[in-house]
C-alpha cells in the first residue's frame, strides 16, 4: 500500500500552524486581558498537565481496539469546539477550565498521529522527517501570517485564528486511513518489561529535562522580546527563523541519520540546547545573538525530537507504538512543560529571565550527563533502526 505523503503532511500541516498561532502569543493574550506572570506560568501548567493524562488514556485504548484514527478525530474536532470558548471567558477560573478541556483533547491526537505515521511507514521509518517538516513549514505559516495581523488588529481575535487552524487539522483528518500493527507478535514483551529498563528510565528522565529547559522559551520568550523592545513582527520573525533552521534539519536528517548514530545526534542536540539557553539569558540585547540561538532550534528541537521519535519506535515496537508515544508525551512534554511553568512563571518577576534561562541550560547539562552514560550505547548507525 503507498504511503498516503500528503494526507499525512496535512495533518502535521495544521497541527502546527496552530501550534504556531498559539505558542509565541498566547502568553501575549493573557496579559493583554490582565494575568500576571504567576498566572500566565499556572494556565501553561494545566495546558502541559494534561499530557500527563491524555496521550496515555487515548493511547491504551487506541493499542487495545486497533482502531487510532477514530479517536484522533473526536479529539481533534472537540479541541476546536472548546477552543472556540475562549471567545466567551476572561476570568482566570474559566480561562483555566477551558484550556484543560480544550488542551486534554488537543494533546491526544498528535501522540496517536505519530504512531499512524510511522506504521504507514513500515519499514521506510527514515522518511518520518519528510513528513514532520511539513508541521515546520504550517508553523512558520502562521507564526508569521498571525503576527503580522497582530500588529494591526487587537490580539482578542487571537482565539478565532487558533481555533479556524483547528478546525481545519480536524478535517484533515477525516481523510488519513487507518493504520496500526498488522498482527500481535507471539511472545511479544509487555509494556512494563520495556518501562522498567534502565536505558527507557534514563531516556524518559532526559526528555522530561529537555523539555522542562524549553517551556520558558515556549511559555515567556515573546514577552520576553517585548519587554526588550522589539516588535511583534521581529518576534515572529525570530520564531520563524528557529522553524526555517528546524526543517532545513529535517530536509538533511534522513542523510544525517544513515551517518551518524542517534547517540551522537542525541548528544549533540543536548549540548547546543544548552549553549542557546545560555545565549538567551545573557544577551537579549544582541540581535546577532538571538539570531544565532533561533538557528540552533534546528538542533534543540528537531535534532532531539527526531531521535527521540526513532528510540520511542525502537524501544516499544509495534505491539506497543501506540504506549510508547504516549508515554513520551506525557512523561517528557506533560510532567516536563508543567514543571517547567511553574518554575518559568514563579521566578520571572521575582529572579528574572537571566535565573530562568540559566536553569534551562543546567538542566539540558544534567540531560546530557545522564545520556552520555546511560542512552544510545548499543544503538549503531540511524540506518539500523530500518
Amino acid at each position: 500500500m503507498a504511503i498516503p505523503y500528503w494526507r499525512l503532511s496535512g495533518f502535521y500541516f495544521f497541527y502546527f500552524a496552530a501550534l504556531g498561532g498559539f505558542t509565541p502569543y498566547w502568553s501575549l493574550y493573557l496579559k493583554d486581558i490582565g494575568f500576571n506572570a504567576a498566572q500566565i506560568g499556572e494556565l501553561f501548567a494545566v495546558l502541559a498537565g494534561t499530557k500527563i493524562i491524555s496521550p496515555n488514556l487515548f493511547g491504551w485504548i487506541a493499542d487495545h481496539t486497533q482502531k487510532s484514527m477514530p479517536i484522533i478525530r473526536t479529539a481533534s474536532l472537540l479541541a476546536a469546539l472548546l477552543c472556540g470558548t475562549f471567545l466567551l471567558a476572561h476570568s482566570y477560573f474559566w480561562i483555566a477550565l477551558i484550556t484543560a478541556g480544550f488542551s486534554f483533547f488537543w494533546h491526544a491526537a498528535l501522540p496517536q498521529f505519530e504512531a499512524i505515521t510511522l506504521f504507514h511507514l513500515k519499514e521506510e521509518s527514515h522518511r518520518y522527517s519528510q513528513i514532520r517538516l511539513w508541521g515546520s513549514i504550517g508553523f512558520i505559516v502562521a507564526v508569521l501570517a498571525i503576527g503580522r495581523l497582530l500588529d494591526s488588529q487587537p490580539i482578542a481575535l487571537l482565539p478565532i485564528a487558533i481555533t479556524a487552524l483547528l478546525v481545519l487539522m480536524g478535517l484533515t483528518t477525516l481523510i488519513v486511513p487507518e493504520a496500526s500493527a498488522a498482527h500481535h507478535e507471539k511472545n511479544a514483551i509487555g509494556i512494563l518489561q520495556i518501562i522498567k529498563k534502565p536505558e527507557v528510565i534514563a531516556f524518559f528522565i532526559v526528555g522530561m529535562l529537555l523539555q522542562l529547559a524549553h517551556t520558558p522559551y515556549y511559555v515567556f520568550y515573546s514577552i520576553y522580546l517585548n519587554q526588550h523592545h522589539y516588535s511583534s513582527t521581529l518576534t515572529g520573525g525570530l520564531w520563524t527563523l528557529g522553524i526555517v533552521a528546524e526543517i532545513v534539519l529535517f530536509v538533511y536528517m534522513k542523510r544525517l541519520l544513515a551517518q551518524l548514530s542517534l547517540r551522537t545526534i542525541f548528544l549533540f542536540s543536548i549540548a547546543l540546547a544548552a549553549i542557546r539557553w545560555l545565549m538567551i539569558a545573557w544577551y537579549p540585547d544582541d540581535l546577532a545573538l538571538l539570531i544565532l540561538a533561533q538557528l540552533l532550534h534546528a538542533a534543540t528541537f528537531g535534532g532531539v525530537h527526531v531521535a527521540a521519535i526513532h528510540l520511542v519506535h525502537r524501544y516499544f515496537g509495534r505491539q506497543h507504538q501506540g504506549k510508547g508515544q504516549a508515554l513520551y508525551g506525557s512523561l517528557c512534554y506533560g510532567l516536563g512543560g508543567v514543571l517547567g511553568s511553574f518554575y518559568g512563571g514563579y521566578y520571572w518577576d521575582s529572579a528574572g529571565a537571566l535565573f530562568v534561562y540559566s536553569i534551562s541550560a543546567m538542566a539540558c547539562i544534567m540531560a546530557w550527563l545522564i545520556t552520555y552514560f546511560w542512552i544510545g550505547r548499543e544503538v549503531s548507525a540511524g540506518r539500523a533502526l530500518g
